[in-house]
């Protein structure tokens, strides 16, 4: 009887985990899918576009190697809760947000949350399933829901905008944190880590300054101008904070980073899988659904099921990517995996130069680029954890995911300043300077992020110039592009980088 309640208990522990990583992953891809509508309607430009999503990876990775420790020493129950709480209030003002502004901070403080929730999820079903195999099915059950919540998002939100509303995108999270929150306090037992370390506080602050810095001045460098002494006070700000950083964990004692792990070859060509990873596929889907919507003409729903192509295989493949990683070891998988996400982003951008472009002719790259996340995705994972002793497990972790979103927000910056500049060039050599520079960076910002409505009562010569919008399509189908390439041809270039740390003994002599 007292097994049956355990059990039933276990079970229902798992079931709240599941609706917090349900969450997590579903705030990830199913708001790109929103994006175009965001847009319209708060009057939302492309580096707003870009912020929506990077402040919540920064806000993820401002909190990521401190939640851990926050729960050892607080009870990993209370933590989560309070991350739950925070999520769902954070969650409710993004949904009743009305300008763009209230919108980028509450997903910040979203992203603290989520980030939190994340951590104190795995520290929770490490504690609540102890047993082996129950643990293992644990485990496996979470990460399916989160793959669930990354391969589905794109059509939720798609659905929830069509039979709703885009609030409704952020809405839905309140109730499902509510129901989490009772189930962890009814059902979850408490637990400590007695040994629990400090928090690397001066760490925390300046890896966050950095990334900060430095994704802002990607994202608003052209505004500002790169040369501009503005500009240049926050690069060197952030130059001069990674430095400190740097001094900073290797002069402390209990780091977030432990660089001595980077010595480890095997460790070392694993976290190149998890930038590799991160730096075309998750920030591509941030742009794909304006490529569909204002490229292709896509409605919201089409975008989400389109979508499907470039997220599903994620959830599908990794059971095959255990397999093969048992089979030729992960130091052949990871590489395989990133050279066919390269792979992809080369078949898509021949996919959209097609005379009839569409979701088929962009259909066998997207699938190839979630192939390669999936034969990624696991094996990086476990090769993170597994290259070091179990005591340093949940710091190699860290690294291993603060290394995913920090290269997610630096190339969502950087994908949508080519996206820009690929326009830019294509108008430039287009209208042949009968519009000023200025104006023309202007037009180029508002066509990348797919706004062709108000451009001719904006800008009246455009009308004359180009009164079916073909040269403004053409000139976003051409920053596509060049995104595209940029995306296959540096994620190639980490899966060599990565072979070689894995098989150092091929390129001896």
């Amino acid at each position: 009887m007292k097994q049956k309640f355990y059990s039933a208990k276990n079970t229902i522990v798992l079931i709240a985990i599941c609706l917090a990583t349900l969450m997590f992953s579903l705030e990830i891809s199913s708001v790109p899918v929103i994006l175009p509508t965001l847009e319209k309607v708060l009057n939302a430009n492309l580096k707003d576009m870009q912020w929506i999503m990077n402040i919540y990876t920064i806000g993820c990775t401002t909190v990521l190697m401190a939640a851990g420790t926050l729960a050892d020493r607080y009870g990993r129950k209370r933590i989560l809760i309070i991350t739950l709480i925070l999520f769902g209030i954070s969650s409710l003002i993004c949904g009743l947000a009305e300008n763009i502004a209230v919108l980028i901070i509450s997903r910040f403080f979203q992203g603290i949350s989520g980030g939190a929730m994340l951590i104190c999820q795995v520290a929770t079903l490490s504690h609540q399933f102890q047993e082996g195999k129950e643990r293992s099915k644990a485990f496996g059950i979470w990460g399916i829901i989160l793959g669930v919540g990354l391969g589905f998002g794109p059509i939720i939100g798609g659905s929830i905008i069509a039979l709703l509303s885009w609030q409704w995108v952020f809405l839905i999270h309140v109730p499902i944190a509510l129901l989490a929150v009772i189930l962890v306090y009814g059902y979850v037992d408490e637990s400590k880590d007695s040994d629990a370390k400090k928090i690397d506080i001066w760490g925390m602050i300046t890896l966050s300054t950095s990334v900060f810095g430095l994704t802002y001045f990607i994202t608003q460098g052209p505004d500002l101008g790169f040369t501009s002494p503005i500009a240049l006070s926050i690069i060197s700000l952030t130059i001069i904070s990674f430095i400190i950083f740097l001094k900073v964990e290797k002069t402390n004692q209990y780091p977030m980073f432990d660089f001595s792990v980077f010595k480890i070859r095997n460790f070392s060509g694993a976290i190149l899988g998890s930038i590799g990873m991160n730096f075309s596929f998750w920030p591509f889907i941030i742009y794909l659904p304006i490529y569909f919507q204002s490229c292709l003409g896509y409605d919201v729903v089409t975008v989400g099921l389109s979508l499907l192509a470039y997220t599903l295989p994620t959830l599908i493949i990794p059971p095959f990517a255990e397999y093969l990683s048992v089979r030729y070891r992960t130091g052949i998988v990871i590489p395989l995996g990133l050279f066919v996400i390269g792979l992809g982003f080369i078949l898509m951008r021949y996919g959209s130069t097609a005379e009839h472009a569409s979701w088929l002719t962009m259909l066998p790259g997207s699938l190839l680029a979630g192939i390669g996340l999936g034969l990624t995705n696991t094996p990086v994972t476990n090769t993170t954890t597994g290259s070091v002793s179990s005591n340093r497990s949940g710091m190699a972790s860290g690294i291993d995911m603060s290394a995913r979103l920090i290269t997610l927000s630096i190339n969502i910056a950087l994908m949508g300043f080519i996206l820009v500049e690929g326009i830019f060039s294509h108008l430039n050599t287009a209208f042949s300077g009968s519009v000023n520079k200025a104006a023309l960076r202007s037009i180029s910002e508002k066509v990348a992020a797919g706004n062709f409505s108000s451009l001719k009562q904006d800008f009246p010569e455009l009308a004359i110039l180009d009164s079916s919008n073909s040269v403004l399509h053409s000139a976003l189908a051409h920053g596509f592009e060049i995104i595209l390439l940029y995306g296959g041809i540096g994620v190639w270039i980490l899966a060599i980088l990565s072979f070689i740390l894995f098989n150092p003994r091929k390129f001896k002599n």
